[in-house]
């Protein structure tokens, strides 16, 4: 189905622009979204992760859950996105190691530049692990653009108008 994705019931009314919803709706909505949300009570790092990864698992829930938008059924999401970091940085680690030209000096004493045909591959690989690692962060809410997405705006003040105001709104 197209369209905009649908926002929290929060969203909305922190927005101001809840006047389309029912008092009824309204309820429903909200039962609806915290039954979507997901219990919070047993969260464990996953145990094919390394003890760096489980450490910094922990620290990264602890966040999320303080926000209140991490729950059980996140878990496995979280364990890959830490699974593809560290590849990631391992990876960059070797690319690092590995020279993208290759010097080869020839019997007459020339010196030949020849481009190394595993760097574009290792590249392609970094390319691919950092798409994956950064859906996943976007997906977890660890991105900035992705927590800006979650914040719940504050209603709008509404000023008290003037006598003036009142009678003559913008006019004056």
């Amino acid at each position: 189905m197209a369209g905009r994705n649908k926002q929290p019931l929060s969203v909305i009314q922190g927005k101001g622009r809840s006047n389309h919803i029912t008092k009824e709706e309204a309820k429903s909505r909200q039962k609806h979204e915290q039954k979507m949300r997901g219990p919070a009570e047993n969260i464990e790092p996953p145990s094919y992760l390394t003890a760096a990864q489980k450490r910094e698992f922990i620290e990264i829930s602890s966040k999320l859950m303080a926000l209140d938008i991490f729950s059980e059924l996140d878990i496995d999401s979280l364990a890959r996105y830490l699974d593809s970091k560290y590849q990631y940085i391992q990876l960059v680690k070797d690319l690092k190691k590995i020279k993208p030209t290759d010097t080869v000096e020839m019997p007459d004493g020339k010196k030949l530049t020849f481009a190394n045909e595993h760097y574009p591959k290792l590249q392609r690989v970094k390319k691919s692990l950092f798409a994956e690692c950064r859906s996943a962060a976007a997906d977890l809410g660890l991105t900035i653009t992705s927590r800006l997405k979650l914040v719940i705006p504050e209603p709008a003040t509404r000023n008290e108008l003037s006598e003036a105001e009142r009678r003559f709104g913008g006019r004056l």
